[in-house]
C-alpha cells in the first residue's frame, strides 16, 4: 500500500506517539492509543507506517534530526559556540529540553522496553551506533583545530563527555529531585570544569570550531535521510 502524503497529519500521530511513549513506555503503549491521542483512526496510522516498530523508528529518526538542528542552531547563535565548552554545553541544553532524545541517550528500559531486544533495533544499527566513536572523531578534529589541549587522549575526553551527558539526564532515576540543583546551574558547572579541564592557553578558535561542527552535522542530516529513506521504503 502506498504510504499516505498528509504530512499534517503524520506529525501529528508522531507528535502524540512520542507523548504516550515517554509516559508509558514502548510495551505499553499500543497504536490504538496512539490514533486516540492524535484524533486519527487506527487505520490512518496504517497508512503512514506499516507496524509500531515502524512508527517507532521513525520518530527516533525525527527526534534525533530535530535535536540535531536545536543544538545546531544554538551553537550558530552563540558567539562562542564553536569552542569545546560551548558544543558541549549547548548540546546539553538541547538534549535536557527534549525528554524523548534524553531517554533515547540513556535507552532508558522504561521507555523503550522490548525494543531494545530486537535484533535490528536503530541501536544496534550500523549507522547509528557510533556515537563513542564519531564523539572520538570530534575530539580529535577539535584538538586538530587547536581547540582542545593536545596533550589529552580523545578517547578518555569523549567517555568523560559522555558520562557528564547521562549523568544530566539520568541522575533524576536516583537522586531525590529536592537534592538536584537547578539545570541552568548544572550545565554551567559542567561548562566551567570542561573549560578548566580541556580548553588550550587562548581558548581556541571558534570559527574554526563552528567549521568542524558544520561539517559533522552535514554528514548527520544526510544520514537521517538515509534512514528516512530506508524506513519509507
Amino acid at each position: 500500500m502506498p504510504k499516505s502524503s498528509n504530512k499534517e497529519r503524520e506529525q501529528r500521530i508522531l507528535d502524540a506517539a512520542a507523548n504516550l511513549f515517554v509516559h508509558y513506555g514502548y510495551d505499553k503503549t499500543a497504536v490504538s492509543d496512539i490514533a486516540r491521542d492524535a484524533g486519527v483512526s487506527q487505520g490512518a496510522i496504517y497508512l503512514h507506517f506499516e507496524s509500531k516498530d515502524a512508527l517507532f523508528e521513525s520518530l527516533l529518526i525525527r527526534e534525533m534530526k530535530s535535536f540535531s538542528e536545536i543544538w545546531l542552531e544554538r551553537v550558530e547563535a552563540d558567539p562562542d559556540g564553536g569552542r569545546i565548552v560551548g558544543l558541549y554545553k549547548n548540546m546539553l541544553y538541547a538534549l535536557s529540553h527534549n525528554a524523548f532524545m534524553s531517554a533515547m541517550f540513556k535507552q532508558d528500559r522504561h521507555i523503550f522496553g522490548s525494543y531494545l531486544r530486537k535484533p535490528n533495533n536503530v541501536f544496534h544499527d550500523s549507522q547509528t551506533g557510533r556515537t563513542q566513536s564519531t564523539r572520538y572523531e570530534f575530539i580529535k578534529l577539535m584538538q586538530e583545530a587547536g581547540a582542545v589541549r593536545q596533550d589529552l587522549d580523545p578517547k578518555v575526553v569523549a567517555h568523560i563527555m559522555n558520562i557528564l551527558a547521562y549523568g544530566l539526564v539520568g541522575m533524576d532515576d536516583i537522586v531525590a529531585p529536592e537534592e538536584i540543583p537547578p539545570l541552568d546551574d548544572l550545565i554551567e558547572g559542567i561548562a566551567d570544569i570542561m573549560e578548566r579541564a580541556l580548553v588550550p592557553e587562548g581558548g581556541g578558535d571558534t570559527e574554526a570550531g563552528k567549521a568542524i561542527v558544520r561539517q559533522i552535522f552535514d554528514a548527520s542530516r544526510q544520514q537521517y535521510e538515509q534512514m528516512n529513506e530506508t524506513e519509507q521504503e
